[in-house]
């Protein structure tokens, strides 16, 4: 029964599943929707361009989640 109940209650484990997940959301939606909004603005042809940016700029967002991650596994261990 406490195995349950703790299952049931684990905050931290919740939290790390919702942040994965707003942060894929983020950078789909940076990628996806920006993407669509230049290239209706500008043209198709730079919106290649420019997801190729946006990618980019999505996979430093994700570095930076992943070094905070990290950082925050490392502090859990001390």
């Amino acid at each position: 029964m406490p195995n349950h109940s703790r299952s049931l209650l684990d905050l931290r484990a919740w939290r790390r599943r919702e942040d994965r997940r707003l942060i894929l959301i983020i950078i789909l939606f940076l990628v996806a929707v920006g993407g669509v909004v230049i290239g209706l603005v500008y043209g198709w042809g730079t919106a290649l361009t420019s997801v190729l940016c946006l990618a980019i700029g999505a996979a430093i967002l994700g570095l930076l989640w992943l070094i905070l991650l990290l950082v925050e596994r490392w502090v859990e261990r001390e």
